[in-house]
């Protein structure tokens, strides 16, 4: 699956790159979109696939993450953003005993067969707990976009970032069956937050459509994650017990993202140049 997935986002942005050139050359050469200052906000979507052995990477797979971007471009081509992202859908890759300890035990289905059963407190249940991660970040990042030819808003957009990062386990138990993760004081010995330091880098193709609004952008992003658990206790698992003196872990991330541009403000738009 993860490789189908994979497959489908970089043929999405090879063909993102096409379609762009192949606009360039639709485009109507009695103009040449100058360099400016602008403004724009950016709705983004991308698919990450974790790697390394730090507390994310060893506990989830890939996620779905959708962000915003806030972006100032110099006449230069430099560009400043504030940034915020939010992950969701990823599997945990960990065991549901090694996650809730001895809520956790197994029962025969057939002769070969033992299946998990969560225990609420009150007695055995066969009702699922569903668990995903959930992630989140903000912070700032620092770009620079490289034209190709004489659209100059448009070319290579190579980024570099830092920021806050967050990744928890987010418990799904809509009938309020289990009070051990549906309380807050039990559920936060559970739910493995971890927090830190995150660096990441994207490396991608902006496209500046003169109607600006058709305007996107798609790339490879990287990120390194270093963090820890932050909720002072964990109970049940390889980490169970205070989580104080937990060393820094690092994660790391890749993914396939695309964006699109929403303008906000820009000082001058495009140069007519006429031939006699």
């Amino acid at each position: 699956m993860k490789k189908v997935i994979l497959f489908f986002l970089l043929s999405f942005a090879a063909g993102t790159i096409v379609f762009s050139q192949e606009f360039y050359y639709k485009r109507d050469f009695s103009y040449v979109d100058t360099s400016t200052f602008m403004v724009w906000g950016s709705p983004n979507f991308s698919v990450q696939f974790p790697f390394g052995k730090g507390y994310l990477a060893s506990m989830f797979n890939f996620n779905y993450n959708v962000g915003f971007e806030f972006t100032l471009k110099s006449k230069s081509n430099w560009t400043f953003e504030g940034v915020f992202n939010y992950s969701f859908g990823s599997r945990i890759s960990k065991s549901k005993k090694d996650i809730l300890g001895d809520m956790v035990f197994e029962v025969d289905k057939n002769d070969s067969v033992k299946i998990p059963v969560i225990f609420n407190g009150a007695g055995n249940t066969m009702t699922e707990l569903r668990m995903e991660g959930r992630y989140w970040h903000v912070g700032a990042t620092v770009g620079k976009i490289i034209p190709l030819d004489r659209w100059q808003n448009s070319g290579l957009w190579v980024k570099l970032g830092i920021g806050y990062y967050s990744h928890k386990i987010y418990f799904n138990d809509p009938n309020n069956y289990y009070p051990q993760v549906d309380q807050n004081d039990y559920r936060l010995g559970y739910d493995r937050r971890s927090s830190g330091v995150a660096l990441n880098q994207f490396f991608g193709y902006m496209f500046m459509q003169r109607r600006r609004v058709l305007s996107f952008y798609a790339g490879v992003e990287l990120w390194q994650i270093f963090s820890k658990p932050d909720r002072g206790y964990i109970f049940a698992g390889y980490l169970e017990g205070p989580t104080d003196k937990l060393p820094l872990k690092f994660s790391g991330l890749v993914g396939i993202k695309v964006g699109w541009i929403l303008p906000f403000y820009e000082k001058k738009r495009v140069t007519t140049f006429y031939t006699f």
